[in-house]
C-alpha cells in the first residue's frame, strides 16, 4: 500500500487489511513528520511493515515506479502473487480471498469492483456500470484493488516502467493483455473507494475541471 498522507482515511484501509488476516507493506511515500510517525504507531500495534521511501530514495513524491519494483521484488523473492491496495480503499474482511480464488493458469491482473459507500460503482470502474458478472475485461484497470500473479511479475519487469511517468496502472493493465494474459474484473467483490484521498487537488478533476487539465497538461503532473 502507498501512502501519502491522509492519515484519517489510511488508517481505516490499513486496518481493514490487517483485520482481513494477510500481512502488509506500507510504503510511505514522502508523508508529513507527524504522519509519517503515525504509521511507525501502526507497524507496532498491528504488525504492518513500513518502509519510509525518504531513507531509500532523494526524489520527491510521488514515487510509484520505485513501490513497484520494490514489491514485484519481494514478491518474486518470495514465489507470491502482489495485491496492491491504494491508502483511499477500504476492503471487506473476504476481498483479497476472493481476488485469489479468481487466479487462473492464465491470468494477469484480478481487479475489485470500486463503489462509493452507499454500493454504486464509482471512478475509476464507472464503466463497470453495465457489466453485471465476473469475468476478463479488455477495458483499462486501477490498482485500487488488484492482485498481480506472479506468472505475470515473472513475464514483466517492472524496471522497464518510464521513469517520467507518475501513475503505471493503465500501461501495466495493458502491458498484460499484450503479453497474452486475462485481466479479470470482479464486479461481485466491491470495495470502497473514496477518490484521491491523498492528492487533494485531483479532486479538482470534478469541481473545477479547466483548472485541473490545466494543472495536468502545463504543470505536468500526474502523467500516467
Amino acid at each position: 500500500m502507498p501512502v501519502k498522507d491522509s492519515l484519517s482515511i489510511a488508517e481505516q484501509a490499513i486496518r481493514a487489511i490487517v483485520a482481513s488476516g494477510y500481512t502488509l507493506c506500507v510504503y510511505d511515500d514522502y508523508s508529513l513528520p507527524e504522519n509519517a510517525a503515525k504509521l511507525d504507531e501502526l507497524q507496532k500495534e498491528l504488525g504492518i511493515e513500513v518502509v519510509h521511501i525518504r531513507e531509500h530514495l532523494a526524489h520527491p513524491s510521488p514515487n510509484y515506479r520505485w513501490v513497484l519494483i520494490e514489491a514485484q521484488r519481494e514478491a518474486l523473492k518470495t514465489n507470491r502473487h502482489l495485491v496492491i491496495i491504494e491508502s483511499d480503499v477500504i476492503v471487506k474482511q473476504d476481498t483479497i480471498e476472493h481476488l485469489l480464488m479468481a487466479v487462473q493458469p492464465n491470468t494477469g491482473l484480478v481487479a475489485a469492483v470500486t463503489t462509493d459507500e452507499d454500493g454504486n460503482v464509482n471512478f475509476p470502474y464507472d464503466y463497470a456500470r453495465r457489466i453485471h458478472a465476473d469475468g476478463i475485461c479488455r477495458k483499462r484497470f486501477s490498482f485500487c484493488c488488484t492482485l498481480l500473479t506472479k506468472d505475470f511479475l515473472q513475464a514483466y519487469d517492472f524496471s522497464q516502467l518510464n521513469p517520467e511517468k507518475s501513475w503505471y496502472d493503465v500501461h501495466i493493465s495493458h502491458m498484460a493483455r499484450q503479453l497474452g494474459f486475462d485481466n479479470i474484473l470482479q464486479v461481485s467483490n466491491p470495495v470502497v473507494h473514496k477518490p484521491h484521498s491523498s492528492r487533494p487537488w485531483k479532486q479538482l478533476k470534478y469541481t473545477h475541471p479547466i483548472l485541473y487539465y490545466w494543472r495536468k497538461l502545463i504543470q505536468r503532473r500526474d502523467r500516467i
